[in-house]
């Protein structure tokens, strides 16, 4: 880094306009050389890639990718855990001038064969045999798939159709220098970076066409809240999310390429907490759930340590509160104030490694109780806003616009919100979507006028905040930030003879649950073959019954990735009727009158 950049490390700063997210990548690369950029876990101690070398694997990686014959604009699959070799190939690809397709780990069989015959992916990078187990079928059977690269050795019998490449062979075949492949980046910020799949209302995935451009819009904005807030200086993040989602790919790897900064890949949750105190983070970009379990982990901790630090921590949660609700701490509350700032707060900040400047929440709704625990003990939380649409982040609290829990704060600079006559919040600017993927018609849809329709009903209050007051869309977002869609779901259920109606509930919760109507042929069968009462009351309580529904429930999990399974279930009371306002005069199911109905119930199930 040259002396004047050094003078402006803590400093705010403006990040330059690139033209790309290649160009950007290499521009950090020639100023931080040798220093730290990617760290990962190798026989228990964390070993780093340097920024010129991982600059090197991307400049030969792509090489290489283009050696294979692959074209610019062409698709290339990426599946893998969390590590510096997603972050290598994701640059590799966009370097060759193809487009990345991230996808998740957790994908099923069917989940993978439709990603690669939409895009038509020509090529997969595949972390490992593990993952190449689910995978390679569904390559075989899509048949747009010429080349499978393992990022470690895969165990393959016969090639087939399909050649097979090692990762690292490929590297070291093609070497060449960073500076050569940055000359070679002439994309521009309208060109395609890369095809996020997500859910759709219908069920089948939607690929997300996100251009350099929207990413880097997302980029900048992220960086000015970062640089004009907290002082821009030797940032370090820690990568937990998957990278697959498009929060982490922005948020996790491309905004801290931005800034310069180190990335840390997590262990996984179980370690989390010992990662963080390792690591010492500067900024953490996590989802709410686990916020959620943090807070209750602090919480016991503090319990077991005994009164007087549990006095205090009630006292920090109940002083934040009244902050957060009149803007200021009233004098009768000053006092302990001084004893949790003096005696708890630093023990805290401790355990989040002592030099957190912000934790930053997206991708599912927030409890805004949440956001204040953590403020009260001293730690900066932000929570955002955002769509695969968007790339992903629309808005962001930042302290300089007034921390509000119960809003998602201000637009990223040269973004346009407005609200639209029935409340849907409508976003414009460079971040939204160039559409969907080979799918005009939703694309329409979603993108009138340049505007991309939200689905989200909100206002903006009299500081610029957005707050989100409901949800127009039919997609169920879980706790981790996974996009889910209902009607899938309930259609497969409903294919079973044992179901005839299913509403799926699992909004801002770690798995769905549903609401089962049993067909009412199917129960006269059940109840004359085994001799039980036909009493409905009854057999919602008949053990064997229940049985039998979850083993029609099973036979559809077995089809549905991890974050679509059904975990528990409860019986209807009544069949979905459009007499009990349960169903639309068209069929549809009221999910808002059914969640009146059933909601008790559907929220004790994630307590039993």
């Amino acid at each position: 880094m040259m002396p004047a950049q050094e003078q402006e490390i803590g400093m705010a700063r403006k990040l330059e306009h690139f033209p790309n997210l290649v160009t950007m990548f290499f521009a950090r690369a020639r100023e931080r050389k040798e220093r730290p950029f990617l760290w990962a876990k190798r026989d228990g101690r964390w070993a780093s890639t340097s920024w010129a070398d991982a600059a090197a694997q991307v400049a030969s990686l792509a090489t290489a990718i283009k050696a294979l014959g692959l074209n610019p604009g062409d698709r290339v699959m990426l599946v893998s855990e969390n590590r510096p070799e997603w972050c290598i190939s994701d640059l590799a690809i966009m370097a060759a001038g193809c487009v990345t397709v991230p996808t998740y780990t957790t994908n099923t069989e069917r989940d993978h064969q439709h990603i690669i015959e939409n895009s038509g992916a020509r090529a997969i990078i595949v972390s490992d045999s593990k993952l190449a187990r689910t995978l390679l079928p569904a390559a075989i059977r899509a048949g747009t798939a010429q080349h499978i690269i393992g990022i470690e050795p895969l165990r393959v019998s016969q090639s087939g159709a399909l050649e097979y490449h090692q990762w690292a062979q490929l590297i070291g075949d093609h070497p060449t220098t960073a500076d050569t492949m940055a000359a070679q980046a002439f994309f521009n910020r309208d060109d395609l970076a890369c095809i996020i799949y997500t859910s759709g209302t219908g069920g089948s995935p939607r690929g997300v066409m996100q251009h350099h451009g929207a990413i880097l819009h997302n980029v900048e904005g992220c960086c000015t809240v970062i640089s004009e807030d907290f002082g821009w200086e030797e940032e370090v993040f820690l990568s937990f999310l998957p990278l697959s989602h498009a929060y982490e790919h922005t948020g996790g790897q491309h905004f801290p390429i931005g800034l310069g900064a180190e990335i840390y890949y997590a262990e996984g949750l179980d370690k989390l907490a010992s990662n963080i105190e390792e690591v010492r983070p500067t900024i953490m970009v996590v989802v709410p759930r686990l916020f959620e379990v943090l807070r209750q982990r602090i919480s016991k901790a503090i319990d077991k340590q005994g009164r007087v630090p549990a006095w205090l921590l009630d006292r920090a949660v109940a002083i934040e509160g009244r902050r957060a609700a009149t803007g200021r701490t009233p004098m009768g509350d000053r006092p302990a104030q001084l004893a949790v700032n003096r005696l708890l707060k630093p023990k805290i900040a401790r355990r989040f490694g002592g030099r957190m400047k912000a934790m930053v929440s997206g991708g599912a709704p927030l409890n805004p109780e949440v956001g204040n625990f953590f403020q009260a003990l001293g730690l900066t939380f932000l929570q955002g806003y955002g769509q695969t649409e968007a790339a992903p982040v629309i808005s962001c609290n930042r302290p300089s616009a007034g921390l509000k829990m119960d809003t998602v704060g201000p637009p990223l600079i040269n973004t346009e919100v407005r609200i639209a006559d029935d409340g849907e919040i409508l976003v414009r600017g460079e971040l939204v979507m160039h559409g969907y993927w080979r799918n005009d018609a939703e694309t329409a849809r979603v993108l009138k006028d340049g505007w991309l329709h939200t689905g989200d009903i909100g206002i903006i209050d009299g500081k610029g905040r957005i707050k989100i007051t409901d949800r127009k869309k039919d997609i169920i977002v879980n706790d981790k930030g996974d996009n889910v869609a209902p009607q899938k779901i309930e259609g497969m259920l409903t294919l079973q003879n044992e179901i005839v109606q299913a509403m799926i509930y699992g909004d801002r919760r770690p798995y769905m649950v549903a609401v089962l109507v049993p067909d009412p042929e199917w129960t006269q069968s059940f109840c004359a073959k085994g001799g039980a009462s036909c009493d409905f009351a009854a057999l919602s309580r008949n053990p064997d019954y229940r049985a039998a529904l979850g083993a029609a429930v099973e036979r559809v999990n077995q089809d549905l990735s991890q974050i679509e399974r059904v975990r528990r279930f409860i019986i209807a009371d009544e069949p979905f009727a459009i007499e009990n306002q349960q169903l639309t005069p068209s069929l549809k199911i009221r999910r808002h009158v059914l969640k009146q109905v059933y909601g008790e119930r559907l929220d004790a199930l994630y307590k039993a």
